[in-house]
């Protein structure tokens, strides 16, 4: 992959800079850059300008016009150019749409690998470093089917089930993106190195907004995984206890409004506590499948399957071939010219729909019907 002159990028050096000045996060940045026409205004705003921004005072107001460590910044370029990397900013074209609408997206993100993945439709995969075997398989599994239907997978990069997500999607096939909670060119755990490596050169990338040198250090991880949800059209909890990552990832992607999916647990495990209890919230989707995912994603993505599975011959129905009662065929041939809320379905089929309930479940179990948002019903 061609590396890019970070020299040669418009706004690179100054918003390089504008990180560099203490007490200005990415939010009084971005309200900077809006007061004025080019960032290289910034450094030449008059005080009272200055001033005028929400959060700057005198101080902040008198280090920016101060500022003069252009050294420093072409340090940073240098350094980043040195541990074969590449920065891309807010203001960049590359940057991904979807982490640009979050509240808080980084100013900055250091990338190893292909820029271009960042904008894939995508869905993040997260779960506890102590997964249980079931834990294990199930990132594997939906991880692979994920990739092989043409999502990205995001993750980030720890133990247990992150990677069992990225090395699963690489065996699909698939592009993976490693987020980082320290700076890109302090892989963490280390033992994760080759895993970086295999992720670059099969077309996924490594990031990270931490600047380089920066440890693993335990408070840049709960700011980490608001990058991971912020990438994806959705996040998959997979296994986690109730305190952590995953469910702080959780959390960002509802703040986010962006879907979350559950597996389920069974009640002894302890590690599968924390989506027990987001399923119980009705925080997350219940998952037993990827079409249980693409059901959420139909307007964002199409679905794709392996040519193998087309025919000429159009698919029966699978109630029709099933030895269903009269009760439940009469639901299945309701709901063959389109979905129907269960209100609907009751009157036509002269049934409260508290009557209707037990058969619906039955049929819902049996993969004849599925229920949509706000107790509307289909034909699987």
């Amino acid at each position: 992959m061609k590396q890019t002159n970070l020299h040669q990028k418009s706004h690179l050096r100054e918003l390089i800079a504008l990180t560099l000045v203490p007490q200005l996060g990415a939010y009084r940045i971005r309200l900077l850059l809006q007061a004025a026409e080019e960032p290289q205004e910034i450094f030449r705003l008059d005080k009272k300008t200055l001033m005028n921004v929400d959060g700057i005072g005198p101080k902040v107001s008198k280090t920016i016009q101060s500022f003069n460590d252009w050294e420093q910044v072409d340090e940073v370029i240098e350094k980043t150019e040195k541990v074969r990397a590449t920065i891309i900013t807010y203001l960049d074209d590359e940057y991904p749409d979807l982490l640009r609408e979050i509240y808080d997206p980084p100013m900055l993100l250091w990338v190893k690998g292909n820029v271009e993945v960042l904008s894939n439709p995508g869905i993040a995969i997260v779960g506890t470093r102590r997964a249980t075997s079931y834990g294990l398989e199930q990132a594997e599994s939906f991880a692979f089917e994920l990739a092989k239907r043409g999502l990205t997978v995001t993750s980030g990069l720890a133990l247990g089930v992150d990677a069992a997500a990225h090395k699963s999607t690489l065996k699909a096939g698939g592009k993976t993106i490693g987020v980082l909670g320290s700076g890109i060119d302090v892989i963490y755990p280390q033992k994760h190195a080759g895993l970086v490596a295999e992720i670059v050169e099969k077309g996924g990338a490594v990031i990270s907004e931490f600047p380089l040198g920066t440890p693993p250090d335990a408070g840049n991880f709960p700011e980490r995984n608001r990058i991971v949800s912020g990438l994806t059209l959705g996040t998959l909890v997979v296994e986690s206890g109730l305190k952590g990552g995953s469910m702080i990832t959780a959390q960002s992607a509802l703040t986010q409004n962006r879907e979350v999916f559950v597996i389920p647990h069974s009640l002894d495990n302890a590690n599968g506590i924390g989506c027990n209890h987001l399923i119980k919230r009705a925080a997350g989707k219940l998952v037993q499948s990827v079409d249980d995912i693409f059901e959420e994603f139909s307007h964002f993505v199409l679905p794709q399957k392996d040519s193998r599975e087309k025919s000429s011959k159009p698919k029966q129905p699978t109630w029709k071939n099933l030895d269903l009662d009269e009760e439940a065929s009469a639901i299945c041939k309701a709901l063959e010219n389109g979905p129907l809320h269960i209100d609907d379905l009751g009157e036509k089929l002269e049934k409260s729909p508290h009557e209707l309930l037990a058969k619906l479940l039955e049929l819902e179990m049996m993969d004849c019907i599925r229920q949509k948002a706000g107790k509307n019903f289909e034909l699987a």
